[in-house]
């Protein structure tokens, strides 16, 4: 594969339009795949995020019969979530519905998948109805190991909020902020890997310490990590300091950053060599696939699901496909994007399954912004392609933004930033 410049990589990711993603997979109008006799198969899509929502709009466009299962009526982005927290933007501005869905003629219910019978081809509902399917395509996300931190608990998540599900718990975390003293810490407990969106926790000290400079300026924000490197590390150190001074504290594993215990009537973290007293303590756990691919035995010992790398097909039980954060996608990272890209190729390789067609050699792209202030943003973008070890990164393709960067470079990542956001939430929802 010959070697892409950066901006032409962002400027595809960025700005692929619908039609020429349709081209590039292979999938065609409703009215054409309707001429290849796809209308009777009928796939279900559990989960109506970026992975659930843009393979259910795919397989529609390929002339298949889709039934999307989500409980909410609305979705609530992570990515832009942190922005929230910042005060840029408003929790209805990363909110989305269904409703360009149904009228592309998805049918959307709003209810729960509560079993899913792999040998009958089925699911069953909270509400009480069973689905049958040809194909079921699971994509629920994350959910957290609640134990796995002395202390910290769902209930607990009310006084130390993980707001790493975006809505209200992500309300309940800027309130806090907003009601914290001049002069208090907010301490921020990352999670160890895998976990969804790798710079997603900087990015969210880099948003606080944003707000607090700007309203509490007496502020410190505390990261107390168990891991002892991070996504796009160098250039969120280099933006912290130039833009935050010391306000920012890392500590890494290695210098005692692994949290153990909390207890939220003291509002005290534990790490392995110190405890620490925040005024706003904000707790990401571990994680693993989410609770119903676990229930379906979808899952390995990790706790996530593993899947043949071309097809997203289940390596556990054959004609369920798992997309997005639950799954097993070797290089690709736990995001957005990458779960955009997931499933377009499973609504591809879905679609010639049932068309017994041959499926065709897929690649794959991911690309993260992140905001470190309204005005300087920076990213990392990879092509991915499937070996004989599985989804890999091509050499030479992507990278992230260049450390001696201007100031008008890092205004222009921002901008590019929220040109992602339009497109990408466009592409799954619009």
């Amino acid at each position: 594969m010959s070697r892409i410049t950066r901006r032409d990589f962002l400027k595809f990711t960025g700005g692929a339009g619908a039609a020429s993603t349709l081209g590039m997979l292979g999938i065609s109008s409703t009215a054409h795949a309707a001429k290849h006799g796809n209308m009777g198969a009928h796939v279900v899509v559990v989960g109506g995020g970026f992975g659930g929502a843009t393979c259910a709009k795919y397989l529609k466009r390929a002339g298949i019969n889709v039934t999307l299962i989500e409980p909410s009526t609305k979705f609530v982005t992570c990515p832009f979530s942190n922005y929230v927290l910042g005060g840029t933007h408003k929790i209805e501005n990363i909110t989305h519905s269904y409703d360009a869905l149904r009228n592309s003629g998805v049918k959307v219910v709003r209810d729960t998948v509560t079993d899913i019978d792999a040998a009958g081809k089925s699911v069953k509902l909270k509400g009480g109805k069973t689905l049958k399917y040809d194909r079921l395509v699971v994509s629920p996300g994350i959910d957290f190991k609640w134990d796995a931190i002395k202390g910290y608990s769902e209930q607990a998540s009310q006084k130390m909020p993980h707001a790493w599900k975006a809505g209200p718990q992500t309300l309940l975390l800027r309130k806090q902020l907003e009601n914290m003293k001049d002069g208090g810490t907010f301490i921020l407990v990352a999670p160890p890997n895998p976990f969804r969106c790798p710079p997603g926790p900087y990015e969210r000290a880099s948003m606080v310490a944003y707000y607090l400079k700007n309203h509490k300026p007496k502020s410190k924000v505390l990261i107390l990590d168990p891991k002892d490197a991070f996504s796009k590390q160098g250039l969120f150190q280099d933006g912290w300091k130039k833009l935050y001074g010391n306000m920012i504290e890392w500590v890494p594993g290695k210098a005692g950053g692994k949290v153990s215990a909390v207890d939220t009537k003291t509002m005290t973290v534990t790490g392995e060599l110190d405890k620490f007293k925040g005024a706003v303590v904000n707790v990401i756990p571990a994680q693993t696939a989410g609770s119903i691919a676990l229930k379906a035995g979808l899952a390995n010992e990790s706790g996530f699901c593993p899947v043949d790398p071309k097809t997203f097909e289940s390596k556990i039980h054959k004609g369920i496909h798992v997309i997005g954060d639950s799954s097993i996608a070797g290089a690709l990272p736990k995001s957005g994007f990458a779960a955009n890209s997931e499933a377009k190729m499973c609504a591809s390789a879905i679609a010639a399954m049932i068309k017994g067609e041959p499926i065709a050699d897929v690649s794959f792209v991911n690309t993260c912004y992140s905001l470190i202030a309204p005005n300087y943003g920076i990213s990392v973008a990879g092509v991915y392609r499937v070996t004989e070890k599985g989804i890999a990164d091509v050499p030479g393709a992507g990278g992230v933004s260049p450390k001696e960067a201007t100031d008008t470079f890092r205004e222009e990542e921002a901008k590019y930033a929220l040109g992602w956001y339009a497109s990408i939430t466009a592409d799954t929802w619009g």
